[in-house]
Formats: C-alpha cells, sequence, structure tokens
C-alpha cells in the first residue's frame, strides 16, 4: 500500500479528500491533452461544502435580532427631529397660509361663476376682485413679515383709533351700507366695499398685545384691575360697534380672542370666569330677542329645510358635502351651486369644496389648517417676548376659531355665525388683515434666535464666504 493510502487509512498525514485532490491535480501530467483542472477542482470542493446559515434566521440561533417596529420607531424619530428644527414653524406658516389663498382663489372662481351670471356679470366677475385682494394682501404679508417687532408696536394705536373712527362712520347714515341685514359696510366706490369689523380683530390683538406686554414688563398683571382695564372696556366698546349692525359672528370671533389674550396673560380661573359668565349671558339675550338667530340656532343638525325652508342653508350645505364622496365629481362640475346652495362663494364655500373635491380636499383644507395653528402655538410658546406671545397667541385663535365656526356650520355642528372661512372665502376686506396676520406671524417665527441664525446660514453671501474659507483650508498639493 502507497505512503499516502496508509497514512490516510490510520488517521495519519494528509486526509482522504486532500489525497483525492493531489491525485486530481496529478492527472494531466500523466495524460496527453490537458483536462479541465479548475473544473473538476471546483466540483469536488462544491461537493463537500455544507450551505451555511446565518445564525440571526436559523430557528435556534442566538444573534442579534432586529426588534419589530425598528422602522417605524426610526421614521417617528426623523419626522420629531424634523418637527424640532428651527425653521419648522416659519414654513408651515408660509406654505400653509399660501397653500389656503391659492386653492381658495380657485374654489372661489369654481364657486361664483354661477352667481356672476346671475347677476349678469361675467364668470370672472368674483375671482378678480378676490384675486386683486389677494394681490394686495400678499404685498401687505411681505411688508408685515419684514417689519421689526417694535414697528408692530408701534402700529398698534393708530390701527386700534383707525378702526374705531370707521366703524363709527358705518353707522353714519348715508355712508354705511347694510349688506345682507348687517350694517358694517362702507362704500368705496365702484364695486368695491369696506367692512372695519374685520380690521377690529388685527387692531384687537396688536393693542391688547402692546398693553399686557407693558403691565408684564412692570409686574402689574398679578392686580386684577390691570389685567382687565382697560383691555375688557376697549373689546366692549368694539363689541358694541359691531353689534350695533347686527353682525353677530363678527363679534363671536371678537370675544374669543378677548378670551385668548385674558388666557395668555394668565387670568386666574374666577376671573376668567366671569368675564365668560357675563359674555354668555350676553349672548343669550342676543340670541332669544332675534328670530332669525333663534332660527340658525333650530337648524343645528337637521336633514330637512322644514315647511317654511328656514333650513334652506344648512341642509343644502349637507348636501353638498354628501354628494361629493371620496373624491368629488370635479373642479367645476357642483350642483348645488346653480341656485341650490346660499353664498356658495363665501361662507358655504367649505361645502362646494367638499362636493367637488370630496373627502379628500375638505381632509386637506383641515390638514393645512391644523399646520398653521400648530406652528402659531409653537412660535407663541418658545418666544421670550411677551409682545410675540400675545400677539401670536391672539393670531392664532382667531383664525383657529373662526376656520372651526365657518367649517362647524357647514357640517351642521354649530349654528351658521355668517363669518368666512379664513383665507379662504371670497371677501377682500376680511383676506386683507388675515393675510397681514399671517405676516405677523411670520416675522415672529423669524425673530426666534435660532431660526434667524438658520436663516443667516442661507444666503448666497454667507454660502460663499463658508465656501471660501473651506477652500483655504485645502493642502497645497492638493489639485
Amino acid at each position: 500500500m502507497p505512503a499516502d493510502e496508509s497514512s490516510a487509512a490510520h488517521g495519519t498525514g494528509r486526509p482522504r479528500e486532500a489525497a483525492g485532490i493531489g491525485r486530481v491535480l496529478a492527472l494531466p501530467f500523466l495524460a496527453g491533452p490537458p483536462a479541465p483542472v479548475g473544473l473538476a477542482l471546483r466540483g469536488r470542493l462544491a461537493a463537500t461544502r455544507q450551505p451555511v446559515v446565518p445564525r440571526s434566521r436559523s430557528r435556534g440561533g442566538s444573534g442579534p435580532r432586529v426588534p419589530r417596529g425598528g422602522g417605524v420607531r426610526r421614521l417617528y424619530e426623523q419626522a420629531r427631529r424634523a418637527w424640532d428644527r428651527p425653521l419648522t414653524a416659519y414654513y408651515l406658516i408660509l406654505g400653509a397660509g399660501l397653500l389656503i389663498t391659492v386653492l381658495g382663489l380657485v374654489m372661489v372662481y369654481s364657486a361664483s361663476m354661477i352667481k356672476a351670471l346671475e347677476l349678469s356679470k361675467p364668470g370672472t366677475y368674483f375671482f378678480r376682485k378676490q384675486f386683486l385682494a389677494a394681490l394686495i394682501g400678499s404685498g401687505l404679508l411681505i411688508m408685515a413679515s419684514r417689519m421689526p417687532v417694535k414697528l408692530h408696536r408701534a402700529l398698534a394705536y393708530p390701527l386700534l383709533m383707525g378702526t374705531v373712527f370707521l366703524m363709527v362712520l358705518v353707522q353714519v347714515p348715508g355712508i354705511g351700507m347694510s349688506v345682507n341685514g348687517n350694517q358694517n359696510w362702507l362704500y368705496l366706490g365702484g364695486p368695491f366695499q369696506l367692512q372695519p369689523s374685520e380690521f377690529g380683530k388685527l387692531a384687537l390683538i396688536l393693542w391688547g398685545a402692546d398693553l399686557l406686554a407693558r403691565k408684564q414688563d412692570k409686574r402689574l398683571l398679578t392686580q386684577w384691575k390691570h389685567m382687565l382695564v382697560p383691555l375688557v372696556p376697549v373689546a366692549f366698546m368694539l363689541l358694541g360697534l359691531i353689534m350695533l349692525g347686527g353682525d353677530m359672528g363678527t363679534a363671536i370671533i371678537l370675544t374669543a380672542i378677548l378670551f385668548g389674550l385674558l388666557w395668555l396673560a394668565g387670568a386666574p380661573t374666577r376671573l376668567f370666569g366671569g368675564v365668560l359668565a357675563v359674555a354668555g349671558v350676553l349672548a343669550f339675550l342676543l340670541i332669544k330677542t332675534s328670530p332669525n338667530r333663534m332660527s340658525r340656532l333650530s337648524c343645528m343638525g337637521v336633514s330637512e329645510p322644514g315647511p317654511d325652508g328656514s333650513c334652506w342653508q344648512a341642509v343644502h350645505g349637507i348636501y353638498a358635502l354628501a354628494s361629493g364622496g371620496w373624491f368629488g365629481s370635479g373642479l367645476g362640475a357642483s350642483v348645488e351651486k346653480w341656485g341650490q346652495l346660499p353664498e356658495p362663494h363665501t361662507d358655504f364655500i367649505f361645502a362646494i369644496t367638499g362636493e367637488e373635491l370630496g373627502l379628500a380636499g375638505t381632509l386637506s383644507v383641515l390638514a393645512l389648517f391644523a399646520a398653521l395653528g400648530y406652528a402659531g402655538i409653537r412660535v407663541a410658546g418658545r418666544t421670550e417676548d411677551p409682545f410675540v406671545r400675545y400677539a401670536a397667541g391672539g393670531v392664532t385663535t382667531w383664525i383657529t376659531v373662526q376656520a372651526v365656526i365657518n367649517i362647524g356650520a357647514v357640517l351642521g355642528l354649530l349654528p351658521i355665525a355668517g363669518v368666512p372661512l379664513p383665507l379662504f372665502s371670497y371677501g377682500g376686506s376680511a383676506l386683507l388683515p388675515t393675510m397681514f396676520a399671517v405676516g405677523l406671524l411670520i416675522a415672529f417665527a423669524r425673530e426666534d434666535p435660532a431660526a434667524k441664525a438658520a436663516l443667516a446660514m442661507r444666503r448666497p453671501g454667507v454660502r460663499w464666504k463658508t465656501m471660501r474659507r473651506r477652500g483655504k483650508k485645502r493642502p497645497s498639493g492638493e489639485r
């Protein structure tokens, strides 16, 4: 027996496999033509190789396993870090405000065409007026976003006095106009009118924020008389001028702004509850003494117009939303705007949006308002300037409460108050101060130190200087 084979048989020397491989490698030298050595060697090794199973995937493996929900948790952490970035509020306010305004222009054009034709006007009549107001409002937004906080505070008293003067002029016979039973309009000539009470919301916010900030600096807000006077009397004066014209919807928004300012100022529960009780009693008396307001209150949640048609608008708003389905009947394909639904481009434009864009469109509008409200709360909560906190909180209260009241009325959950959907409904008098208020929020978001530093790093000049500074640090031999 050869030595290799005997050694392999007794367990010494090379194993049988190694001997077989050596025999295969020796064959090309004994025979004439060359044999496929690589193929034979590869086949022999593959026959003796065992498949390797990862320990983490085997049944009895004890290797590290990826925890369940790791991807969801990772996405959550990324989203949380994105929300915590310094410029998140800035981009949310800017993006949500512009998207709501642009989508509102589209829906105003779609919802007002039939109404314009009924009035023997061109189909684009209301759209052109709203587009002009949006252009002017964009200028106001840019101006407000670039103004320093000190200039905003300086505008508080002139804006309040000018608004009060215009609201007094509304009640003068021959100067004021009555629209839909409300004496709250000034005629400016041609097709243009002005509703000063819409500017009263912005005036109360700026003036009240400046007043509370100065009193907080002097540590006077711990006394109830300094917290109430003169804020509450001035607010009641504005409410009285508004109610003289019969516009209770705007009065409700103004009351909500007053409560928001008192809440941000840290009013005690007893004081806050007392003011709320007084406002509730006054609202009850105003509703009880008006048959029109009582009929609006009785139309909540109804499904039939009634024998006298008193709930016609509320019911047909529900019909429009119900016929929209998931994705709507298509832009411009609304049926209710053909004379069935009153005020389709103003108070009930959300119903036309639901009919033409469906549930997806209405949820998109709600998401935009939610993003705008969240950003406003974030700006008010992260600032150290008391004026910025009160003003940002007041603007956020104004926009969110008015949106909730309008949408709640369209859904039949609240009485019809006659207030437009902010930035969305037709009406230049409502659009201009609201866009200025959005510019306020943008200015306040820019004033945050972290946001200011992040914006400074994104300027082209800063980038160029940074690139040049990095270029000087390169080694001299690098090309």
